[in-house]
């Protein structure tokens, strides 16, 4: 690896939408009369979660929810209600040839984090992939930023953290990485923010 490492978020940053949006699409889906049984899978036996932690396959998790075709329930959310931000890849050409090294940091099922890398052609941007659903750890648990370091064979000062979770910066500065708030929704966060590719450009040219 270089000597100056972003670690970067899908969700909520390269993905306009963020992982919440699984679950209005989910009730779209099945009758009013199955919402509840929908919710307390979701929210109380966190079936989601578990997905993201790769106790469940993206297979299992979508038939436990009851959809009839799990491939085709995946295909159709990931290609067609999630966005990819048209700024990234301008923002990765330029930060790239600037000499930093790309490396994902999301939680994420990990079927779903595969479909999505290469639907839209996002694998030749990213030194490494460091997914929930693969190393069965998130964030903001301490453990997968001490991994991330460990697996790079870098020192926290060396590795810029971006992601729209201001609990998951707040778990990576304790451990001396410096971090990017990038701003979707309006969160509270008291340290660098963005609201876009171009700003966050600016801010890393500053560091």
């Amino acid at each position: 690896m270089g000597k100056r490492v972003l670690l970067i978020d899908m969700y909520g940053v390269i993905i306009k939408e963020s992982k919440g949006n699984f679950i209005p699409y989910t009730l779209a889906h099945f009758p009013e009369a199955e919402h509840g049984r929908l919710l307390r899978a979701l929210r109380e036996e966190q079936l989601f979660t578990r997905a993201g932690n790769g106790e469940l396959s993206s297979e299992d998790f979508l038939k436990k929810l009851g959809y009839a075709d799990p491939v085709e329930t995946m295909r159709d959310y990931l290609e067609h209600y999630l966005t990819l931000d048209a700024g990234f890849k301008p923002f990765a050409e330029r930060l790239d040839r600037e000499g930093y090294d790309f490396v994902l940091l999301s939680n994420d099922v990990a079927e779903w984090n595969t479909y999505l890398m290469e639907l839209h052609g996002l694998n030749a941007y990213f030194e490494d992939m460091i997914v929930s659903g693969q190393v069965r750890m998130r964030k903001p648990q301490e453990s997968i930023f001490r991994y991330t370091l460990d697996r790079l064979g870098c020192a926290a000062e060396e590795c810029v953290f971006v992601d729209n979770s201001a609990a998951n910066l707040r778990a990576a500065e304790k451990l001396g990485i410096r971090t990017v708030h990038f701003n979707r929704d309006g969160e509270d966060y008291k340290g660098r923010q963005v609201g876009n590719f171009r700003e966050l450009a600016e801010v890393l040219e500053e560091l």
